[in-house]
């Protein structure tokens, strides 16, 4: 299975491994490229001010992180403009399709930019600039490729006049609109001509060799080649591979939730909620639903206990059809010694008594989990917002415990998953208090826990989050509770969650993990606020504005009959709230 990557940093392992296969495929594939060059490719993606563009990489890579092609692109937010630094592909993997999917991100990326189009250099197609056959036929394979996207050489300058006289192979400059059908003119082309030589070839390119190709320009409009290899009817269309791939908000849902159905009176965990929630956002137009994929245990068991994961499967294929397992029996004086009986055994694993387990409670767990890392991945690969909408929910499972309706931590798996490739801070905006992933991540300094929710004197879980519990050893300091009292207006609630996010920025993260509850909304059975609709608009568009790229997962929520407003209206603020900002500035501040 291929995969394509967003390559933020070199700060995790993973990333460095892959920017060590970027190097060697990069000296491979361009002998005659600078080794200086390339070696600062990590020092470009962690300061790109210093470098004068913003550089965004894309790694296409196996299930082993085994590099099979990338993509270097870079953004000047000043004129708006990308220019694409490289594009390739392992040489045994050619025809199968990579540098076409490379291609399409990248396209895809400098849309949300809303820059005017991507430029870039590609080697004549023309026998009178380049001698060699061998050459040439390569030359002219490629620049079929991109014309297959439109993406023509611009014609009447001295773009392609070699540095050395008597050169051969001097590049053309090439334009790809995007589809936006933009014509260029002759004074903005000069600016993008005299940043792109100035800035990427300061050690080649004469002040008289810029000067020289700067005053050729002249056309008006700038003029593109006649497409030479595709007629029009052929180009690809960029609403094939735009529309879903980075601008929509990636939907994942657990469609065998419903098997885990508790039809007892009073407990509000049902299967309407998901219904409700797609009800009212599938109609905006602007999620794109993505089909979950399966991942093994070892995602799970990074997180959870190997005996609770077992005992949880075991227990749950044994429990009759319709007869939900409670538990009953608490052993908190002898951990050592767990009950037999399994059924017995249940208060062992369980925080709660109105928890239960029925026959399908694992299987609907294991598919919530799966739900939350295919919108993960998405998140990987470059998506701004995926949203995992799953029940069972999972903030309050511990690493070996069960409760509040939750049995295996879906939020805390995808932050461990997530870690591998950067900082992640999880924020936690459900009523009750989200002890599962304080559990799990109270020793670490590289996942922050946030939450904002009732006080615990009051508001279940009750054992934590006072906000006293900031982190241990190297995780102190790395959780942060906000516990609120019974009673509060919308804009206090809107004040903390602005101090939350204040530490969110301080702590610069590369992803968010955000869980969401909505039992924080008037006339929730569980809750005592009064958000409306309006607040949740409001707490989107304040994340969103943070400009990282954003996963949220579904916890709690039990009014039905507001539930899909107040989701729908949170996960557009959040896409409001990113507009036009790139996910390039992830980093609060750029840093100079």
């Amino acid at each position: 299975m291929l995969r394509i990557r967003r390559i933020f940093d070199d700060l995790s392992q993973v990333n460095q491994q892959t920017l060590k296969q970027v190097s060697v495929l990069l000296k491979q594939q361009f002998d005659a490229l600078k080794p200086e060059k390339i070696d600062r490719i990590p020092n470009v993606l962690r300061d790109p001010i210093k470098h004068g563009f913003r550089t965004i990489l894309y790694a296409a890579e196996d299930n082993l992180f085994r590099l099979q092609g990338l993509a270097l692109l870079d953004y000047d937010a000043d004129l708006s403009f990308c220019f694409l630094d490289y594009l390739t592909s392992q040489p045994a993997m050619g025809g199968r399709g990579i540098g076409g999917a490379l291609y399409d991100r990248v396209r895809a990326e400098a849309l949300l930019l809303g820059v005017t189009g991507i430029f870039f250099e590609c080697l004549p197609d023309d026998a009178a600039l380049c001698r060699d056959p061998r050459i040439l036929e390569k030359n002219r394979a490629r620049m079929r490729f991109y014309e297959q996207f439109d993406a023509r050489p611009i014609i009447g300058t001295a773009y392609e006049t070699p540095v050395t006289p008597g050169g051969d192979n001097p590049p053309y400059l090439v334009f790809d609109s995007l589809g936006q059908n933009q014509s260029l003119s002759p004074h903005y082309l000069k600016k993008v001509v005299e940043s792109v030589l100035r800035k990427k070839y300061p050690d080649v390119c004469t002040p008289g060799y810029v000067r020289m190709v700067v005053d050729s320009i002249s056309d008006d409009p700038v003029r593109l080649r006649p497409n030479r290899y595709n007629t029009k009817a052929t180009v690809r269309d960029k609403h094939a591979w735009a529309a879903d791939e980075l601008a929509g908000i990636a939907l994942v849902v657990n469609d065998q939730h419903a098997i885990h159905h508790v039809k007892e009176r009073g407990y509000v965990e049902t299967p309407a909620r998901i219904d409700a929630i797609l009800s009212k956002i599938m109609p905006t137009g602007a999620f794109v639903q993505i089909p979950p994929a399966h991942f093994g245990d070892g995602h799970i068991a990074a997180v959870h206990a190997r005996d609770y994961l077992t005992y949880f499967k075991k227990v749950s294929s044994q429990i009759p059809e319709d007869t939900p397992l409670y538990p009953y029996v608490f052993p908190l004086r002898n951990r050592a010694r767990p009950p037999v009986d399994l059924a017995v055994r249940a208060g062992y694993y369980c925080m709660d008594t109105f928890t239960p387990i029925s026959r399908q409670s694992y299987a609907a767990a294991r598919f919530a989990v799966d739900c939350t890392l295919t919108a993960t991945q998405e998140i990987v690969s470059g998506r701004r917002i995926a949203y995992a909408l799953v029940r069972p929910p999972g903030h309050h499972a511990e690493s070996g415990y069960f409760g509040g309706f939750c049995y295996f931590n879906n939020a805390a798996i995808a932050a461990q998953y997530l870690s591998a490739f950067g900082r992640v801070a999880m924020l936690d905006v459900d009523y009750h208090h989200g002890n599962g992933q304080q559990a799990i991540f109270y020793r670490r300094n590289d996942v922050l826990t946030v939450s904002i929710h009732g006080h615990p004197r009051f508001a279940y879980p009750y054992f934590s989050g006072y906000a006293d519990e900031q982190g241990e050893g190297a995780g102190l300091g790395f959780n942060l509770n906000l516990p609120l009292p019974e009673q509060i207006d919308a804009g206090a609630y809107l004040k903390t969650l602005d101090e939350a996010l204040r530490r969110l920025r301080d702590f610069e993260p590369t992803y968010i993990v955000v869980c969401l509850g909505l039992d924080t909304a008037k006339g929730d059975p569980t809750g005592t606020w009064s958000l409306a609709a309006r607040d949740f608009a409001k707490m989107g568009k304040a994340i969103g504005a943070l400009a990282q790229c954003t996963l949220v997962v579904q916890e709690g929520g039990y009014r039905t009959r507001s539930l899909g407003e107040n989701c729908k209206e949170f996960l557009l603020g959040i896409r409001e709230g990113m507009g036009q900002q790139s996910i390039t500035l992830r980093r609060g501040k750029p840093r100079a």
